[in-house]
């Protein structure tokens, strides 16, 4: 069946739940597990000129931030695999939007599963707000399990 599933990570509690339910369907399908963290792009701030002065945050800077959120979110699901005994990698990956990055790693690393979680959003609150797992569903050929 499965061989080698993808679970997302952002980090947050949503995500642990992720995280669990692709921990036990590896370990019950004999699976490798690959954790993804996508990490957005530096964008340099744009000032006005009725703009109140902050720091500004230098791409070094960013990425030092961002290597330390990824690295803590990707050990959640080192951490869950491990307990479990499962073969486990991670990768974090930069992209504008963290479904299209989710899409391209499922892709490049040959991941036949994708297991994520969803905030289950609907209405007026989805369509503003937007889905990450409603985008990946759209854009993925890789099968995708929703945990909410």
């Amino acid at each position: 069946m499965y061989k080698h599933i993808l679970v997302p990570t952002d980090g947050s509690k949503l995500s642990v739940k992720a995280i669990k339910t692709a921990v036990t369907l590896a370990k019950t399908l004999g699976a490798k597990l690959m954790g993804v963290y996508v990490i957005p792009p530096y964008v340099p701030p744009v000032y006005g000129e009725a703009v109140i002065y902050v720091p500004e945050v230098t791409p070094k800077r960013y990425k030092e931030i961002t290597a330390r959120e990824a690295k803590n979110a990707l050990a959640a699901v080192e951490a869950e695999a491990k307990t479990a005994g499962i073969d486990c990698k991670t990768v974090s990956v930069t992209a504008d939007q963290a479904w299209d990055g989710i899409v391209r790693t499922a892709h490049t690393k040959a991941c036949d599963l994708i297991v994520m979680a969803s905030h289950g959003r609907r209405g007026l609150s989805g369509l503003l707000l937007g889905s990450e797992t409603t985008k990946v569903l759209t854009h993925s050929k890789t099968p995708v399990l929703v945990c909410r």
